[in-house]
């Protein structure tokens, strides 16, 4: 489900409230890729609620670049919380989580520095493993 600031508030205080750890963590997720999948699993399993905040087109672009995003807030929204690890996914327009973090006041925050490169979570470690590859 797509939730906003508050409804994501609202539900992370409730999961709360019946003993639930709620994570957060967040992204672009434009051009979905397996190690997307892996790092949200990675996520999911530090506690029973993951709230994924995915980043607006505008705060991408601010990110990324005036190309970015190819796919629109929305929609990359969708597909996240469409994802089995998933719970919630609520739309940011910041540069940084913090702003979210407050809000929300989950019991852990998961970064990509979280995460073992090994376990390839990001298109830079799935660009590494594919330049390691023999005869790339």
């Amino acid at each position: 489900m797509i939730l906003t600031i508050d409804e994501a508030a609202r539900f992370a205080g409730e999961a709360q409230a019946r003993g639930q750890r709620v994570v957060l963590t967040n992204g672009v997720f434009d051009l979905l890729h397996p190690g997307h999948v892996r790092y949200l699993e990675t996520a999911r399993a530090r506690g029973d609620v993951l709230i994924v905040a995915v980043n607006s087109d505008r705060s991408v672009r601010a990110i990324k670049g005036p190309t970015r995003p190819v796919i629109p807030e929305r929609e990359r929204a969708e597909i996240i919380a469409a994802l089995r690890a998933v719970d919630a996914a609520v739309i940011i327009d910041d540069e940084t989580t913090q702003p979210v973090v407050d809000r929300l006041k989950p019991d852990v925050v998961v970064t990509a520095t979280d995460v073992p490169i090994e376990q390839g979570w990001s298109s830079s470690a799935i660009i590494k493993k594919a330049q390691s590859v023999p005869g790339r």
